[in-house]
């Protein structure tokens, strides 16, 4: 794993990056997605039924948090399942989850 220089300047592509993947955690419903799909893998009904959506809300914040490598895909058949693409992510919404719940 790369490790990060305190004294680097940041590159443009990573400062996109960065932001990008702030942006996806300042939705609530991505988060919630987020936060089932650490517990569990689910397909696009799972998490719908889970979390009370519409299969359409669901699909399309998958499709932004996959376009951002968030969370990946694998095809079972008829069906995809969702997954976190890998922890670094899912480490930073725990932090936050962990902030948040703090006095």
């Amino acid at each position: 794993m790369e490790e990060l220089e305190r004294n680097e300047p940041l590159q443009e592509e990573t400062l996109n990056t960065v932001s990008q993947i702030f942006k996806a955690l300042s939705e609530p419903t991505r988060i919630k997605i987020l936060h089932l799909l650490f517990q569990k893998e689910c397909s696009v009904n799972e998490i719908a039924n889970t979390l009370g959506m519409l299969q359409s809300t669901v699909s399309h914040q998958l499709r932004f948090l996959k376009s951002i490598r968030l969370v990946k895909s694998r095809r079972a058949g008829t069906s995809i399942y969702y997954s976190p693409d890998d922890d670094h992510v899912m480490n930073i919404l725990e932090q936050t989850l962990r902030h948040a719940k703090h006095d």
